[in-house]
C-alpha cells in the first residue's frame, strides 16, 4: 500500500518504509537529542510546532518512548482506542514500572480486562452517590483551616481533599496506617510523578538518587498496606464493609482465583496516586480559569444558589478541555504491522495521542482559545474531548472524578468568594505526569 499524504515542508523526512509494507509519517529531520530536549523541555510547544509544520500525523524519536507516531485527528485516535489488546498494547513505558506488576497500568489482555471488571462497581453507579457526603466533609475540614482575606494557593489543599477522600474510599476510615499512608503519598507522589517522565540510566546517584527515595518510600508503603490488609482480613465485619480494601480482599476472579496481597498493594497505589493528583489538579486548573472569566464565574455562583449543576458540569467539562492535566495517551504497537488510517506502523513503536492538540484544535472546537463553558451545555463532548483518554484503557475512575469535581466546586462557590483577576493566566507547569498551574492556581 502507498501511503499519500498532504504536500510536506522540504525539511520533513520522507514517508518512511521499514519493511516490505511498512508506511510512516513524516516528521523533522532534527538528531533525536535535538528532538527529545524540545520533548522534555517545551512538550506542549514542541508537538504544537511539529503538527503545525508536518500535520496531525508525524513520527519523532524521542527519550523514554523510543520510536513514535504522534497523531492528533480523532478518527485515528478512535481507530488506535478500539484496536484489540494483541495488536496494540498499553503504551511503553507506562506508570506500571512505577505502580508495580500488580497495578493495572502493568497488566494486558486478560489480566487487564479481569482487573477491570473487579475494579469498575465501587467506581460507578449507586455506589458514588454514597461517597458524595464524604467529599463534602473532607471538602469542609479543609476549608476550615482556609486563611480569611487573604490570597493562598489552591494547588496543594486540593491535593489534600482529594488525597483524603480517596484514602477513606479506599479503606472506609481513620487509624494509624491511615496516617502514615496520608505523610508519605504526597511525596510518593511527587518522586514517582519525576521518575514516571524521566529514561532510566544505568548508574546510581547514590543518595541523591531519585529511584532511592522512592523506593525508601514505597518501603514503607508496602509495609502499611501489609498491616491493612491482615486487619481487614481477620476483620469479623469484613462483609458488611463498602471500602475498595474490602471489595479487593474479598474478590475472586472468574477463575476462582483472588488477588495477592502484592497486587492488592500495587493497586491500592495506583488509586491512590491516581485517584487524587489528577482531580485535584483539574481542580486548581478551575480556581484559575474562573477567577479570569468573570462572567463565568457569576453564572456558577447564581446556578449555586438556585440549586442547579448542568451549567457547573459544563464548566468542568471546559476546564478539562482546555487545560487537560494530561496531554499524552498511547499504546504500543505488538503486531508486525499496524494498520491507521493509511500508516502501516511497525512492531516496537509507540502511538502517542496528543491530547492537548485535539483540544485546541479549532477543527474540532470553535475558538478553542476561549474558556466557553455553553459549548458542552447541553451537548455531550465529541469523540476529540479526551482528558481520560479512551478505549479499554480509558481512567476507570472519571465518573468517580467527576462526581468529586462537581461536589467541590459546588461547595467551594456556595461558601466562599472567589476574587476575579485581570492578571495574566498561569502558565502550564509539569509535574511530571501531569501539567499544573505554574503558582499553584493563587
Amino acid at each position: 500500500m502507498v501511503a499519500t499524504q498532504p504536500t510536506r515542508p522540504s525539511d520533513a523526512e520522507p514517508i518512511t518504509s521499514t519493511g516490505p509494507s511498512a508506511a510512516l509519517p513524516p516528521g523533522p529531520r532534527l538528531p533525536a537529542v535535538v528532538q527529545g530536549l524540545g520533548f522534555v523541555a517545551r512538550r506542549r510547544q514542541t508537538l504544537a510546532a511539529f503538527a503545525e509544520r508536518y500535520g496531525p500525523v508525524f513520527t519523532l524519536r524521542i527519550p523514554l518512548f523510543g520510536k513514535v507516531v504522534v497523531i492528533a485527528d480523532p478518527t485515528l485516535a478512535k481507530q488506535l482506542f478500539t484496536t484489540p489488546t494483541d495488536q496494540a498494547a498499553n503504551v511503553r513505558p507506562n506508570l506500571g514500572r512505577i505502580l508495580g506488576d500488580g497495578s493495572m497500568f502493568a497488566l494486558e489482555g486478560t489480566d487487564h480486562r479481569s482487573r477491570r471488571k473487579l475494579l469498575t462497581p465501587p467506581l460507578h453507579g449507586r455506589r458514588i452517590k454514597q461517597y458524595e457526603s464524604v467529599v463534602a466533609e473532607e471538602f469542609a475540614a479543609e476549608a476550615r483551616t482556609w486563611p480569611m482575606g487573604t490570597e493562598f494557593a489552591t494547588l496543594e489543599p486540593m491535593m489534600r481533599v482529594t488525597l483524603n477522600v480517596i484514602l477513606r474510599t479506599v479503606f472506609g476510615a481513620d487509624g494509624r496506617e491511615l496516617d502514615t499512608l496520608r505523610d508519605i503519598i504526597p511525596p510518593l507522589v511527587t518522586v514517582g510523578s519525576r521518575l514516571a517522565s524521566t529514561p532510566d540510566i544505568p548508574l546510581s546517584l547514590g543518595r541523591f538518587d531519585p529511584r532511592r527515595t522512592f523506593a525508601g518510600r514505597r518501603q514503607i508503603y508496602d509495609d502499611t498496606l501489609a498491616a491493612l490488609i491482615a486487619k481487614a482480613r481477620e476483620d469479623p465485619r469484613l462483609e458488611e464493609r463498602d471500602d475498595i480494601l474490602a471489595l479487593m480482599v474479598q474478590s475472586t476472579y472468574d477463575d476462582g482465583s483472588s488477588m495477592t496481597d502484592a497486587d492488592i498493594a500495587d493497586e491500592l497505589l495506583t488509586l491512590l496516586v491516581a485517584g487524587h493528583e489528577t482531580t485535584a489538579t483539574t481542580l486548581a486548573w478551575a480556581v484559575e480559569r474562573l477567577q479570569r472569566n468573570p462572567d463565568v464565574l457569576r453564572a456558577l455562583v447564581d446556578e449555586v444558589d438556585h440549586g442547579g449543576s448542568e451549567f457547573r458540569m459544563a464548566t468542568i467539562l471546559e476546564i478539562q478541555r482546555s487545560r487537560p492535566v494530561i496531554d499524552l495517551a498511547g499504546r504500543h504497537v505488538v503486531t508486525d504491522l499496524l494498520e491507521l488510517g493509511p500508516w502501516r506502523i511497525p512492531r516496537g513503536y509507540n502511538v502517542l495521542v496528543a491530547i492537548s492538540l485535539l483540544h485546541d484544535d479549532s477543527r474540532q472546537f470553535a475558538e478553542p482559545e476561549r474558556f466557553d463553558p455553553h459549548r458542552f451545555v447541553g451537548n455531550t463532548p465529541g469523540q476529540a474531548w479526551l482528558p481520560f483518554g479512551g478505549g479499554t484503557r480509558r481512567c476507570i475512575g472519571a465518573a468517580f472524578a467527576h462526581m468529586e469535581m462537581d461536589v467541590v466546586l459546588r461547595d467551594l462557590l456556595r461558601d466562599f468568594t472567589i476574587e476575579p483577576t485581570s492578571t495574566k493566566g498561569e502558565a502550564w507547569h509539569s509535574r511530571g505526569v501531569a501539567y499544573a498551574p505554574a503558582a499553584g492556581a493563587a
